[in-house]
């Protein structure tokens, strides 16, 4: 069939590296290969366990486990990534199982560790490589790991099962915020093989601050309102919360706005809490912490959507 083809030795360069590397295939397969990655529900996370097992039959590469339609496809990915490392997919029959089969499995976070799993199946790497990291990120067609959403939370949830990650290279400084844990941040699928391997080391990214200049509202541009301002610094004050009736135009929304300009500055608790909605969201630019509190104003017909 198109696409499938004998594992095979080929040169293949990649940008990290010096020189080029071979990526090698024994051409045997073990039965069935795990790597653990995460699922998202809000901003907890859930262990999945991702299972591959090659076997003979008829040539075919499935993925069970209630999978959406982005988990579904990575099969082409994975396929298309292999290929830009000089390598095929076995003529066998393979199957990925995202269990438990009974959590839903969204995103394409999946990718890298079917990809993973996919390669110790194949030999290419040891079984046991990853059995102590949480690995996700998506793939290009060459190959390159791409940026996903929930790193950060799933970092966390990998300190607290005292596993490292693995995790795309551009949100390294996201996932090293949750602790004194391994943090590996390819940028290709070839740069990770080539650690394993030992023809490269991949250094631990270092956790970075959002740095944010734009002026914040305050309170002295309001002209008049002294009653609405008084109850906005009264709320700051107390932790209160606060209800606005008014027409519109009357001000509700500009005064909201400088709320936050009366908070004292997030703490690091708080800091890793908003982060971590802003990581699922995939809002949290270049990994960076933030650092100043958020505001939200969705116009008054918005309906939030399951």
């Amino acid at each position: 069939m198109d696409g499938f083809a004998q594992p095979r030795y080929t040169n293949v360069t990649d940008s990290t590296t010096t020189g080029t590397q071979p990526v090698p295939s024994s051409g045997r397969y073990r039965m069935v290969s795990r790597t653990h990655t995460v699922a998202f529900n809000g901003i907890d996370v859930l262990d999945i366990d991702c299972q591959v097992q090659v076997s003979s039959g008829v040539v075919a590469f499935n993925i069970v486990g209630l999978a959406d339609k982005a988990v579904a496809v990575s099969r082409e990915r994975v396929r298309a990534a292999l290929a830009a490392m000089g390598m095929a997919l076995p003529p066998r029959r393979i199957t990925v199982n995202l269990a438990p089969a009974d959590v839903l499995k969204e995103g394409s976070h999946f990718d890298l560790p079917i990809a993973v799993a996919v390669l110790m199946a194949m030999d290419v790497m040891p079984n046991d490589a990853f059995e102590l990291h949480t690995i996700l990120g998506g793939l290009a067609l060459d190959g390159a790991i791409n940026r996903v959403a929930g790193v950060l939370p799933a970092a966390i949830g990998a300190n607290t099962a005292g596993r490292g990650i693995v995790c795309p290279a551009e949100q390294g400084g996201e996932a090293a915020w949750a602790g004194d844990i391994d943090v590996l941040a390819p940028a290709s699928l070839l740069s990770l093989v080539n650690h394993v391997t030992g023809t490269q080391v991949l250094t631990r990214p270092e956790p970075a601050l959002a740095v944010d200049d734009t002026p914040i509202p305050d309170l002295p541009d309001v002209k008049g309102q002294e009653s609405a301002k008084r109850a906005l610094e009264i709320a700051a004050a107390g932790g209160h919360n606060l209800l606005m009736v008014g027409p519109s135009g009357s001000g509700k929304s500009m005064l909201a706005a400088r709320l936050p300009g009366l908070l004292p500055r997030l703490t690091p608790v708080e800091a890793v809490e908003a982060s971590m909605i802003h990581s699922v969201a995939g809002q949290l630019e270049g990994g960076r912490l933030l650092m100043r509190r958020a505001f939200r104003d969705p116009h008054h017909s918005a309906t939030c959507r399951r």
